[in-house]
């Protein structure tokens, strides 16, 4: 779902829907990423472990969307997370970094960092 610019207009309809889906996405989220831990991600692509950070990825659109800025989506990515247990938050991140390391974000921030 793409995120709207500020100072698109948003018809009553579109916006009734997309904020049924936020609140949908919201509640289904931490059952998602508590069911996700001990999952392997390399073994098939869909498991639970990915749609649960597809389901934080769909609630960050959806809230920035709704409330126009990113920061409001990070803000309910938080929120979501304070709700599961530290151990679960611990495996989602580690899916998180093991696909930024994967996709190549650390070369990506290399001219950027200092050579130590």
């Amino acid at each position: 779902m793409p995120i709207p610019r500020k100072g698109k207009v948003r018809s009553g309809a579109d916006f009734t829907v997309a904020t049924d889906d936020a609140a949908r996405i919201a509640d289904q989220v931490v059952p998602m990423i508590e069911r996700a831990v001990g999952v392997q991600w390399y073994e098939s692509v869909g498991n639970d472990a990915d749609l649960a950070a597809l389901a934080l990825c769909q609630l960050r659109r959806s809230r920035s969307g709704l409330r126009g800025g990113p920061e409001h989506g990070d803000a309910a990515v938080r929120e979501a997370l304070q709700d599961v247990d530290p151990g679960a938050v611990a495996w989602i991140a580690s899916r998180a970094i093991s696909y930024m390391d994967e996709n190549g974000y650390p070369e990506l921030l290399g001219p950027y960092l200092d050579d130590e």
